[in-house]
């Protein structure tokens, strides 16, 4: 159920259609936008949405699917439908040419692979006709609409007579009008033409009598008269003639080829519905792709858990304009069902609550939707909406009335399977009453077990919200320092309306602002500025642990090169110590060689005195050589020089940063206004202009060890790629873009090493990733064959590849 009757226009699904209608190529199509319809069938929502997201792959990737002539021809075949009618030349071309498009289409489907394109391949197998419809359209019209010349005997005939007597009708009145003009009775620059059908030839007036024949027609001018002579009355009537016999001929054929075709017109018309299907899907499709929309895990509960979700009308819009829009993070569950969200007047609370409403409507009408991977869709049964002013003059209704009527429906339909959303609740009143009647609402829809979004300011809601169970707290997050709204909402905390602080940046007289502080009650002020502080404290904090997480990051991969550099350091020590043992070990050899020789020549010589001199002299030289340790010089350590950090001038893209108050130093990577996003290290970050100051290159190498080394010309290392080669690729949560380029990286690798079989792993899900993959090896020649991996090793969700 959905409420009111106007909700597609509150949410702007009506601006949806009109972008659908203008994707589709033919009003085929555009009949199906307007039966599009809002659902609750979870295993429909499934299908429809599942044909969307394979449409959507064919948009992107298949250059061979059909995209022309997508024509309507229904009519046509409604009047074929009738005994004794023939459809024209122009509409049997229609035929032929959109059925062209609709054997195209099956003819895609049946060349995939059995398990590619499933939800698609499901909608074909409906499609049957009579495949000699077209063969038989196409002997009789050619490919300019015309029926040929050999559809009959007869009409060969008599095309081949009318071409005889138009030879002979031009010569003879080109013959007459060299004459005419040599006596200048036409101008030089005439020449023959028509009238009614007849060739004539243009004669000045005054020379009308002249020339005997009759006149067709006369110029605008008077001054020239169009006479068909005499001599060629006869051949311009035999002319007509063959012109009536023709056009019965063309009659007769098309008679018959309709006869033909009435029969399969109930197959026709099931065939046309496909290809106003397929043009309604290739909308969708191409819309989902501008917004880069997704098929999110689709489960059949009420559940909320989106991540990065955007509104599409306003992505569209702000992607023309160059600009970014902030997406919404948002999870809604059987603990949290009711979120009530809080925060200052144009910070985005209706926007918010509006792109909620939105994209669950688009996806129950079966579109793709603009959030990030790992998101989850839950389906409703209800969604009721009160957004926007109801009052009205007819039914006497003001605005706060028209609330509490929506309230009452809201309180009388709502359930566990409800999703409903308010905007600027409890408004239109007295403050202190509408806020009790509000929160006394917001208990019974509490106890619905419905799951809603409240946009309101009232503090009492807030509190409620903080203490009962089911209800939790959210802010449209606000810069308490530089009063500027940051788009960006919350769950956990309330917001504050910073109506003070926005009164004192419009300019409100500071004595104004006072009194209505005094006015207010210190406890309400009190409350409002803790919230404010707790804001302006969570994004220094968040400064503190992005700071942190650097620091933590640098210290674990100093930590893990000093255990690398002290592992590579003990096995160089054992591996010198043991190479020195080696060496003791055989010196220590030849020493007792040299002795046992000297002992040996001392005996063998009865230790004569120069024998002996001799071998102590040998000894000695050993000892002096062989044994004489190797230099070792010592590298002086240089001190590092002195760097000086700051630098002056304007911050701009690829200045290098550091954080006021913190040791913390990036470089920018892009300038929003006063909105800088800076890189450090692997992480990016969005902080103010003014919290920055420019430092130098030096301090920045210096800070984060960045060195850039010289350029060198390398061969490739065919060993160290065999060492780091492997033959299976895990590709899965990768995108399109990043899955092509590591495809290819991969593939080049597999073919400079000669790989006969190669292993990619991309999953199973929705098949979109392994389609992709096939459809991208089949560009190499080669690949022999691709198959499935045994269902032990993971089925389908492995590609196995074998290489000619």
């Amino acid at each position: 159920m959905l409420y009111p009757q106007n909700l597609e226009q509150k949410l702007g699904f009506d601006r949806i259609r009109e972008l659908l209608k203008d994707a589709c190529i033919s009003s085929l199509g555009q009949i199906y936008v307007d039966k599009m319809r809002f659902s609750d069938n979870f295993s429909l929502i499934e299908k429809l949405v599942r044909q969307t997201a394979e449409m959507k792959q064919i948009v992107e990737y298949a250059t061979e699917f059909p995209t022309t002539n997508y024509l309507d021809v229904t009519e046509h075949l409604q009047k074929a439908r009738i005994e004794g009618t023939l459809l024209t030349q122009e509409e049997f071309y229609g035929l032929k040419l959109s059925l062209r498009t609709i054997q195209e289409c099956l003819r895609f489907f049946e060349k995939q692979e059995p398990d590619a394109y499933p939800y698609l391949r499901e909608l074909s197998g409906g499609v049957k006709f009579e495949r000699n419809i077209v063969a038989n359209i196409d002997r009789v019209i050619d490919d300019r609409g015309v029926v040929r010349d050999n559809a009959s005997p007869e009409l060969a005939d008599i095309r081949r007579r009318m071409i005889t007597e138009l030879a002979g009708l031009r010569k003879k009145l080109d013959s007459l009008l060299r004459n005419a003009k040599a006596q200048g009775w036409a101008a030089d620059d005439v020449s023959l033409t028509i009238r009614d059908g007849r060739m004539v030839i243009p004669i000045a007036a005054e020379h009308k009598r002249k020339l005997k024949g009759f006149v067709h027609d006369e110029s605008s001018t008077g001054q020239t008269l169009f006479i068909e002579p005499a001599e060629v009355l006869d051949a311009n009537n035999e002319i007509r003639e063959l012109e009536y016999e023709e056009r019965r001929e063309i009659n007769r054929i098309l008679t018959r080829l309709t006869d033909q075709l009435r029969p399969y017109v109930a197959d026709l018309q099931r065939a046309y519905h496909f290809l106003g299907m397929i043009d309604f899907l290739r909308a969708k499709a191409k819309l989902g792709s501008s917004i880069n929309a997704i098929n999110p895990h689709f489960e059949n509960r009420t559940e909320i858990d989106w991540r990065q979700v955007r509104h599409p009308l306003l992505y569209l819009s702000f992607q023309k304009q160059g600009k970014k829009v902030e997406p919404l993070s948002v999870n809604l569950d059987h603990k949290n069902r009711i979120l009530l969200v809080s925060g200052p007047n144009a910070g985005g609370k209706s926007v918010a609550l509006k792109t909620l409403g939105l994209v669950q409507y688009m996806y129950q009408c079966g579109m793709l939707v603009p959030m990030a991977e790992g998101s989850k869709m839950g389906v409703f049964q209800n969604i009721f909406i009160d957004i926007g002013d109801e009052q009205s003059l007819e039914n006497d209704l003001s605005t706060y009335s028209s609330h509490l009527t929506n309230m009452k429906f809201f309180l009388s339909m709502a359930h566990k399977k409800t999703l409903f959303l308010i905007d600027e609740f409890g408004t239109g009143t007295e403050p202190s009453l509408g806020g009790a009647v509000a929160e006394a609402i917001l208990e019974d829809l509490a106890k619905s077990g419905a799951f809603g979004v409240i946009n309101t300011h009232y503090t009492n809601l807030k509190l409620f919200a903080d203490k009962t169970d089911g209800l939790v707290n959210g802010a449209m997050r606000f810069d308490g320092a530089n009063l500027e709204p940051l788009y960006q909402l919350e769950i956990g905390k309330p917001g504050s309306s910073f109506a003070f602080e926005i009164a004192s940046k419009i300019g409100l007289p500071v004595a104004v602002v006072a009194r209505a502080k005094e006015k207010l009650g210190t406890q309400q002020v009190n409350f409002e500025k803790l919230l404010k502080e707790l804001d302006i404290e969570k994004r220094a904090f968040a400064d503190q642990n992005l700071s942190l997480r650097l620091k933590d990051r640098k210290l674990s991969e100093t930590l893990a090169e000093y255990t690398a550099l002290k592992t590579r350091l003990d096995n160089e020590q054992k591996r010198m110590l043991n190479e020195a043992k080696q060496k003791a070990k055989a010196l220590f050899v030849n020493a007792n060689q040299q002795i046992e020789r000297t002992i040996r020549e001392i005996r063998e010589n009865q230790a004569e005195r120069d024998v002996t001199k001799q071998a102590r002299q040998e000894l000695e030289r050993f000892e002096k050589i062989d044994l004489k340790p190797e230099p070792v010089y010592d590298e002086p350590l240089k001190e590092p020089e002195e760097e000086y950090e700051n630098e002056g001038g304007d911050i701009a893209v690829g200045s290098f940063v550091r954080i006021m108050g913190q040791n913390t130093i990036g470089e920018v990577i892009a300038l929003r206004g006063k909105d800088v996003e800076i890189r450090i290290g692997e992480l990016k970050s969005n902080l103010k202009l003014n919290r920055l100051e420019k430092v130098s290159r030096k301090a920045y190498k210096q800070a984060t060890g960045d060195k850039t080394p010289a350029p060198r010309i390398s061969g490739i290392d065919m060993n160290e790629k065999m060492m780091n080669f492997s033959f299976s690729l895990d590709i899965r949560g990768k995108r399109g873009e990043e899955t092509i380029l590591l495809l290819d990286n991969f593939m080049n690798d597999a073919l400079m090493l000669d790989y006969s079989e190669l292993r990619i792993i991309h999953g199973k899900g929705d098949g979109i990733l392994r389609n992709l993959v096939r459809t991208h090896l089949r560009t190499y020649k080669q690949v022999a064959k691709m198959r499935d991996e045994h269902a032990d090793r993971g089925g389908a969700g492995v590609t196995l590849v074998t290489m000619k």
